[in-house]
């Protein structure tokens, strides 16, 4: 018997001169919504170390000091998708984000926190709200 398990999921708040690097996805569920880089946690894989590695397949940035942020519980009932995404921050100090997987991504933004662009990720929306409920 096959059980459905969530997957997890890692999300890279990377804030550079008071804004926030987003892309836009495609060619995945999600497609079309704006996001922060990030992806899949692979087995026997840090968080840290997953950050490290999507954010340099995605955009070709170096990050460093990544801290842990929060997490969500993003039930995705019309695409059958369960993920908890976890949630960190990092910095990146130079270079500009560069489209590393056209087929996944139609292009990168540097967003402010009060402009931000529409539509957001489910779980970057689910991260607002948990934010706010922090407060």
């Amino acid at each position: 018997m096959d059980i459905q398990r969530p997957k997890v999921g890692v999300a890279i708040i990377i804030e550079r001169d008071n804004k926030i690097l987003l892309g836009k996805r495609k060619g995945s569920h999600g497609s079309g919504f704006w996001a922060f880089p990030g992806g899949h946690l692979e087995f026997n894989e840090t968080i840290e170390d997953c950050a490290t590695r999507e954010v340099m397949e995605e955009t070709g940035l170096i990050i460093a000091n990544i801290k842990k942020d929060t997490f969500t519980n993003d039930i995705m009932r019309e695409e059958n998708k369960h993920y908890i995404t976890c949630f960190v921050r990092a910095d990146c100090r130079s270079g500009e984000p560069k489209i590393m997987e056209p087929e996944k991504c139609e292009g990168w933004g540097w967003f402010k926190w009060n402009e931000l662009p529409n539509p957001l990720f489910a779980p970057f929306q689910n991260y607002l709200r948990e934010k706010s409920l922090q407060k």
